[in-house]
């Protein structure tokens, strides 16, 4: 909690806050692999996160910001075992369903966050550090009158950016046209970044597609993804 010394970290939060309840198993999950997979934002001592120590080696660490429900997560982790996998979510429902599909999937190089990921990048991600970064359609917040509260915006795309290693990747992908014009025009601004590609990146294989992408499909909406990387 802010108090009266201390400054506001952002404008934005990185999330909604979600209620409801977690499944039987969900629950279970949460109860047997979070003390040794799960950390609290509000929980972390001050200063850098050890991720090495906390994997039990040095690895590339990739941090996604806003795994849902973990279906793609859950996959993307398996698929590349070479790298220290860290999701970050507030939805603690979505965390015990991610552990599930870790544990059913047999990944071992997944970390979970529970909380903001705005203060997770500004009190405990040193600079230069980050792999990279994926953000796989955050809330779009379609009303013109909310945009404002949408989590790509330029301070937020200079905080992670400053995070990436040189040659690092920030990538995002997302169904809602406007704020994926949104998000090409707050990243080509960010002078640290430089986009792969003219405009929009391929849309790759290796990413799974979710019943949510199908359903925008089916609703008419395309899914456009962006690759940049840090100079």
């Amino acid at each position: 909690m802010e108090s009266e010394n201390q400054p506001r970290l952002r404008s934005v939060v990185s999330y909604v806050q979600r209620g409801g309840r977690m499944t039987v198993g969900q629950q279970r999950a949460w109860e047997e692999h979070w003390p040794s997979l799960g950390r609290k934002v509000a929980e972390l001592p001050e200063g850098p996160l050890d991720f090495g120590a906390w994997f039990g080696r040095e690895a590339p660490v990739l941090l996604e910001i806003g795994s849902g429900m973990g279906e793609t997560t859950s996959q993307l982790a398996a698929a590349a075992p070479e790298l220290n996998y860290v999701a970050v979510e507030v939805y603690e429902a979505g965390l015990g369903q991610l552990m599930l599909r870790a544990e059913k999937l047999g990944v071992k190089n997944l970390r979970l966050i529970n909380g903001d990921a705005v203060v997770l990048l500004t009190r405990h991600v040193p600079e230069d550090s980050l792999h990279g970064v994926r953000i796989f359609f955050p809330d779009p917040w379609p009303k013109k009158r909310h945009h404002k509260r949408r989590l790509v915006q330029p301070e937020f795309v200079k905080l992670v950016a400053s995070r990436l290693q040189p040659g690092g990747t920030l990538h995002l992908a997302t169904d809602w046209e406007n704020y994926a014009e949104q998000m090409l025009e707050v990243l080509s601004a960010e002078p640290t970044l430089v986009n792969r590609y003219d405009d929009w990146a391929p849309r790759p294989d290796w990413r799974p597609v979710t019943k949510f992408e199908n359903r925008a499909r089916e609703e008419g909406r395309v899914s456009r993804d962006l690759i940049f990387e840090r100079r």
